[in-house]
């Protein structure tokens, strides 16, 4: 079912001649789990702004082409209601937190505190979201002083606490170790394994091909490929597009152009292991 859609739409900053997006049009169907990739200013986060409804209600600017979301046009949702359908976890964990709030519970609170949701369930849910994602011991402690790894899994414990049904989170892993990142990669499955559309961009390629259902490939403010994760990062043309394939995906063409391909092109570590040994075993 699509959930979202991008029609021809084409959107200028204000007072930047040149596009930040450029007459893109895709769908994003409910329950997937999408994963956008791309050269560097390729135009990832104006998109997430964009599906966010940030743009055009917050960055206004000029906005060509229709945006739907749960089949209401983006220019005639109601912000307030827009946020709590739709959580976004921006790139910067410094950024995420609010400043206002003295403790990390008040924090995860304030949008349910917001929308004017009940105290006792308001607890509740708090409550249940900190003990899910393992940061009980952070609840009474200030969330300017915590670090980048704390301040994400209490952005993620926001955006839970709401419990929107589509999630956009911009790079979450930029400042994590890889312990941090793989703590968030947990809570971004057990989030899909409950149903909710994400729409992630994110630099570690291996990851995506690990965890996404499709992936969309930005250049140049346009989107250049997408489809399922399998099919576009084995793509021999990521490189031209600006992308980064997996190096497991390189091997597989290496192999091929060696004259020894494999059945087909590998993304993962694991697909690749187990390619090579069937061959070896064919070839007893």
């Amino acid at each position: 079912m699509a959930l979202i859609e991008l029609q021809n739409v084409t959107y200028h900053y204000p007072y930047v001649k040149s596009a930040a997006l450029q007459d893109i049009s895709c769908t994003i169907e409910e329950g997937k789990f999408y994963g956008i990739i791309g050269e560097n200013g390729g135009g990832k986060t104006s998109l997430c702004n964009l599906l966010r409804g940030l743009i055009p209600h917050f960055y206004q600017g000029k906005l060509e082409g229709k945006v739907t979301i749960a089949g209401t046009d983006v220019m005639e949702w109601d912000t307030g209601k827009l946020a709590a359908k739709i959580g976004y976890v921006f790139q910067n964990p410094f950024t995420q937190i609010s400043g206002i709030k003295e403790t990390v519970f008040e924090e995860i609170a304030m949008g349910l505190e917001n929308l004017g949701v009940p105290k006792k369930e308001m607890v509740d849910e708090v409550l249940r979201v900190m003990k899910l994602l393992n940061i009980e011991e952070l609840m009474e402690k200030n969330p300017n002083a915590l670090s980048g790894g704390q301040r994400q899994r209490v952005a993620f414990a926001s955006i839970l606490a709401m419990n929107s049904d589509i999630l956009v989170i911009d790079e979450p892993t930029s400042q994590l170790d890889p312990q941090g990142t793989q703590d968030v990669f947990e809570i971004i499955q057990m989030l899909k394994a409950s149903g909710k559309t994400i729409i992630l961009v994110e630099h570690k390629i291996d990851l995506i091909a690990r965890y996404c259902d499709e992936v969309i490939v930005m250049q140049g403010g346009r989107i250049v490929k997408q489809g399922p994760t399998a099919e576009v990062l084995s793509s021999p043309e990521l490189p031209e597009l600006g992308a980064v394939a997996p190096q497991v995906s390189q091997f597989g063409h290496a192999m091929a152009a060696a004259g020894m391909p494999l059945d087909h092109i590998p993304i993962t570590i694991e697909e690749a292991i187990e390619l090579i040994q069937k061959q070896k075993g064919a070839a007893k």
